[in-house]
């Protein structure tokens, strides 16, 4: 079952770990191909009306478009062959580049969404402090305006073969499940751990946990009640997809921990003492606030050295 995979690549480190961990995510997902994509800069339309007056300045912007088509293949062949030294087959992999037209974000998503992609790879910008609110990268555009395709984040040298999925019962968290069996299908090694956070009432999103009452052990166990009905329902069905993809029973494991009131910082710590760094996680939660709120800015805060797929 073939599987395709964009890798928007500019002249960056950013580039090079997406580039080396799709290399060693083919080592464990199976008919993987590829397209490099570069967007070439764009071309003032000033220009471009100023090309049709006058020869001069035509021949000029002819020789700018050539420099950078240029440069674009320059580059991706260089990340090609990076690839194919690293042992990727050279038919696995696809160039492609284009002049920038609606932004570089929104032309990512537009290729892939156009081109069915199974999933967008991007290495992700380390930032620290208060530069993780306010620094626009070109990945953090990609992954908040991808609604459709699955947003893959590098950081650092991921090298487990193992898969974590993040999971609180909800509909996104099971696209996650469906899309990382997808992934893996066919691969009789891996091994995937299915992570629930058990909720109580100081890390349920609605509830002010300064408004509790310390002693009120009822509404912990309403929450807790709730949590683990919804839990026991979703894991037979994400069990079905798995063995819908070639996976046994023996590969999928389930595990449900008591975390703290910041549930990404749990995942984070799990995920950092088992040794996974291939974690996969659903846009939104049963709140509708997972994607970009408390528990998706804690993991990609703090999950350093790991890969992140963002499933919508």
């Amino acid at each position: 079952m073939e599987k395709m995979i964009l890798i928007p690549v500019e002249d960056c480190r950013r580039s090079l770990r997406a580039v080396r961990y799709a290399v060693h995510s083919a080592s464990f997902i199976k008919e993987l191909h590829f397209v490099l994509f570069n967007v070439q800069p764009m071309i003032s339309l000033y220009l471009e009306d100023e090309a049709q007056k006058d020869i001069k300045v035509r021949a000029k912007l002819n020789n700018v478009k050539k420099a950078n088509q240029a440069n674009a293949l320059s580059l991706l062949e260089s990340y090609r062959d990076e690839m194919t030294g690293m042992g990727i087959p050279a038919d696995r992999i696809e160039l492609k580049t284009q002049v920038r037209q609606l932004g570089l974000a929104q032309d990512i998503i537009e290729y892939a969404q156009e081109k069915l992609f199974d999933a967008v790879l991007m290495g992700r910008r380390r930032l620290a402090g208060i530069q993780k609110a306010f620094t626009f990268s070109a990945s953090s555009s990609v992954l908040e305006r991808s609604q459709i395709i699955p947003v893959w984040l590098v950081d650092g040298t991921p090298a487990s073969k193992n898969l974590l999925v993040a999971v609180d019962g909800s509909a996104s968290a099971l696209r996650a499940v469906d899309h990382a069996a997808f992934m893996v299908s066919g691969n009789t090694d891996i091994q995937v751990t299915l992570l629930h956070v058990m909720n109580s009432a100081r890390n349920y999103c609605t509830i002010d946990p300064d408004a509790l009452d310390p002693g009120d052990t009822e509404l912990e166990k309403i929450v807790s009640s709730g949590d683990r009905a919804c839990i026991d329902q979703f894991y037979p069905l994400a069990m079905k997809k798995f063995e819908q993809m070639g996976l046994s029973r023996d590969q999928v494991r389930f595990e449900t921990i008591k975390g703290s009131r910041r549930i990404g910082n749990s995942i984070v710590s799990y995920a950092k003492d088992k040794g996974f760094d291939t974690l996969v996680m659903g846009r939104t939660g049963i709140d509708r606030a997972f994607f970009m709120g408390s528990t998706s800015k804690q993991i990609l805060n703090h999950a350093s050295e790991s890969a992140l797929w963002v499933v919508g």
